[in-house]
């Protein structure tokens, strides 16, 4: 279908919700009449449009400013709020079908290690994920629960669509789980890390210095990973909480030139000027308010707030989970009457993640990939709803398995239970 140029004011007139068929957009649609959280330095901006051209967000601006606009169809959004797709990160969203049902599980392996790659067992048609869009979220960063090994494996990433090609890219970031240890000390964890990049760094010298490379021995995965790392080609992922392990990986990042992310942070009050001036993300639980070892002294509700305000760049996530990803806009909501400001929580759940982990959405911006939410009101209410949800620009349906039980059991009918679907 090839672009016109129509008048923004008449389309408006008959155009509303719904008189567009689901799953059949054009190739470039509107959405008008929009309160839209962008994510970027515009903040909030009220009724505004958003045009949308194969997948990719084409223009943003004002109402005023939208009569010479290019696009096919309308999509009325009726004072409704537009927010860019929420990112969630660090759960096993597809790995897990039924958690009490081991040969369902596909987040652990005892002997996972730094070349787990658990996205070969990712499943697009798990039921949680339709029910995770509900929950406006239309990209994830999944990773494994690793084994015995210190380092859980590689994360990866996928939308929500549901297709069989969800997994957009895979081997996105290394998680390794420090700090506290029932099995022994941490010290020995730590010095296996420190160990394990300093003969990285002593075989690339090597290398580089050898005369004849053809004789060189061709790196096994896990040193090419090591390798990657010390390169800052992808992020490596520290799940700490005490203050003290916080800092000792802060000297870590520094003598190797990591791209370092911590996650856990229970801590991370204690230390927020240090975070903030190593320039180094903190992905926290928001609802985490009580300690859950000596570790972890300092969970309190306000945490995001407070990390936020010193500098640091927070993301929210609901680390380790599998089936309530779908509440992390709660979880954004809690951080807000907490004391993070409501522009902050957005972006910890959208740019922030996206920028830690090279995501091209995350933002509602010319030149961005078109994952987008229409709510009926405040994302962060329990009683607002998903209206309409984009990825990649094409409309997802929202319907789970948990509304299909609901409209099985509701349906009144003169044959029993069992027969009535």
């Amino acid at each position: 279908m090839k672009l016109k140029t129509k008048s923004l004011v008449a389309l408006t007139v008959t155009a509303c919700l719904g008189c567009l068929p689901s799953f059949a957009m054009a190739d470039s649609f509107a959405i008008t009449n929009a309160k839209v959280y962008t994510a970027t330095e515009l903040g909030v901006l009220d009724n505004a449009v958003v045009v949308v051209t194969d997948g990719m967000i084409t223009s943003v601006t004002s109402s005023e400013n939208a009569a010479a606009l290019t696009f096919d169809n309308v999509i009325d959004a009726q004072g409704g709020v537009v927010t860019p797709g929420f990112i969630a990160s660090m759960n096993a969203l597809g790995l897990v079908e039924v958690s009490a049902v081991a040969d369902s599980r596909d987040s652990h392996h005892k002997n996972a290690d730094i070349t787990f790659d658990p996205s070969y067992a990712y499943n697009p048609k798990a039921s949680s994920i339709a029910y995770t869009r509900k929950g406006g979220i239309t990209r994830n960063v999944v990773t494994g629960a690793g084994g015995e090994d210190m380092f859980a494996g590689q994360a990866f990433l996928v939308d929500l669509s549901g297709e069989w090609d969800s997994v957009k890219q895979s081997n996105i970031a290394v998680y390794v789980k420090l700090g506290a240890n029932s099995e022994g000390s941490r010290a020995a964890y730590v010095q296996e890390l420190v160990t394990k990049l300093e003969k990285a760094q002593k075989a690339q010298a090597k290398s580089t210095d050898a005369k004849d490379k053809s004789d060189a021995a061709e790196p096994e995965l896990a040193d090419e990973i090591i390798n990657e790392l010390l390169a800052g080609k992808k992020p490596l992922v520290v799940a700490v909480d005490r203050a003290i392990d916080i800092l000792t990986m802060l000297k870590i990042k520094q003598q190797f030139g990591l791209n370092m992310v911590l996650i856990g942070g229970a801590d991370a009050v204690l230390v927020a000027d240090e975070i903030a001036k190593a320039n180094v993300p903190v992905m926290i639980d928001a609802m985490r308010n009580l300690p859950d070892n000596f570790d972890s002294l300092h969970n309190h509700l306000a945490n995001a707030g407070k990390l936020t305000a010193a500098g640091v760049k927070v993301i929210l996530t609901d680390m380790g989970d599998s089936h309530n990803v779908y509440g992390l806009r709660y979880s954004a909501g809690n951080a807000v009457a907490n004391g993070m400001s409501y522009q902050a929580a957005i972006e910890a759940i959208t740019s922030n993640v996206a920028d830690t982990f090279k995501i091209d959405t995350g933002r509602i911006a010319p030149g961005k990939t078109a994952d987008l939410v229409i709510w009926s009101g405040d994302p962060f209410e329990y009683s607002s709803q998903v209206v309409k949800m984009f990825i990649d620009g094409k409309e997802q349906q929202t319907k789970s398995r948990h509304d299909k039980l609901r409209d099985r059991y509701m349906t009144q009918s003169d044959m029993p239970r069992a027969y009535s679907k």
